[in-house]
């Protein structure tokens, strides 16, 4: 797993703003040493974010963020154009999504899901309830 996240963060890292701009200036080399901290400052991340109970990805109005217990990671972007965020989640970091519902029927139409992670079987109806804590 991670020789592809290794593989999507050096595909990302060119195309900063910042990165382009170097480039485009004919500062090439500076483009190459900046493009490599940044990919490894995200691999720390990514480890870090891998390797703590309690790291979360929430995504929002305002952003994205990775939070890591005292450190917090973030973007004015959707989870989809930030790289390190999608790479989290697709390593099973818990996601929190607080964008507002578009789709109301397809929201009340996704499966529940027990508090072990398993999908909770059928029967409910308009009289289910549900336990929010122990």
């Amino acid at each position: 797993m991670q020789t592809g996240v290794l593989r999507v963060l050096r595909a990302t890292a060119p195309s900063w703003w910042r990165h382009k701009e170097l480039r485009r200036t004919g500062q090439t080399g500076q483009a190459q040493r900046l493009e490599r901290e940044t990919v490894l400052r995200d691999l720390g991340y990514s480890k870090q974010a891998a390797s703590l109970p309690n790291a979360h990805v929430i995504c929002g109005e305002g952003g994205t963020f990775i939070h890591l217990r005292w450190t917090t990671v973030s973007t004015f972007a959707p989870i989809e154009r930030f790289p390190l965020a999608a790479l989290a989640v697709a390593r099973g970091i818990p996601f929190i999504d607080i964008r507002p519902v578009t789709d109301v029927i397809a929201f009340a139409n996704l499966p529940r899901v027990t508090q072990d992670g398993s999908v909770d079987p059928e029967p409910w109806g308009p009289r289910s309830s549900v336990l929010l804590f122990n």
